[in-house]
């Protein structure tokens, strides 16, 4: 059984919505588990400010947790057009992963949430492909065979799954961005399952 590692950072729900969503397609696609996991929030203050381990939700990631899955699908609510700053904060630590070539060639993808439906959903997706270009990763996108990405007035992309807050609501996913969601984490799965036999 491979893992798929689903890594997120969530405030309002959204984006958390849509991580349990993937994790849904992943584990639709036969030998293949998600792995679930979120980052602690980070601050300007040089004092712990939470446990190791979270009191509810998934337990924090670790660079274990991204060297020992088979692929990744990362999501972020949308700060000003970027990533979230916990899930950059995590990102930049790492180096040694990139040194040691942990993450090239596996499975990539990205997903996000927004409050209003110009708040900037792609660049932020295309901001968090950015580290995982350098780290080498295959990037996975949402094509235009899935008929949601037309029919959709809330979230959906080509760059990766998404979610508008206003159109339905904080964590409360339309149908199709629950559908979407759900085909980004199929098509991660599914190939990584195909490299897996290839390798």
């Amino acid at each position: 059984m491979s893992e798929i590692l689903v890594l997120y950072y969530s405030r309002q729900g959204g984006t958390a919505a849509l991580a349990r969503q993937v994790c849904r397609g992943i584990e639709s696609v036969p030998d293949m588990r998600a792995r679930l996991r979120t980052v602690p929030a980070v601050s300007a203050t040089t004092t712990v400010l939470q446990a190791d381990v979270p009191e509810q939700g998934p337990p924090f990631a670790s660079h274990e947790d991204l060297a020992e899955c088979a692929g990744l699908v990362l999501g972020s609510p949308t700060r000003f057009g970027n990533m979230a700053a916990p899930l950059k904060f995590f990102l930049d630590g790492t180096s040694a992963l990139w040194l040691t070539g942990a993450l090239c060639g596996k499975p990539a993808a990205v997903f996000t949430s927004t409050q209003t439906m110009h708040g900037g959903q792609e660049s932020t997706l295309l901001s968090m492909m950015l580290p995982l270009l350098h780290h080498g990763m295959v990037l996975v996108g949402l094509p235009f065979t899935e008929s949601g990405l037309g029919d959709t007035r809330a979230g959906g992309t080509p760059y990766g799954a998404s979610h508008v807050a206003a159109v339905s609501g904080p964590g409360q996913l339309s149908a199709i961005e629950r559908d979407l969601a759900q085909a980004l984490g199929r098509r991660v799965a599914t190939l990584a399952a195909r490299l897996g036999r290839n390798a």
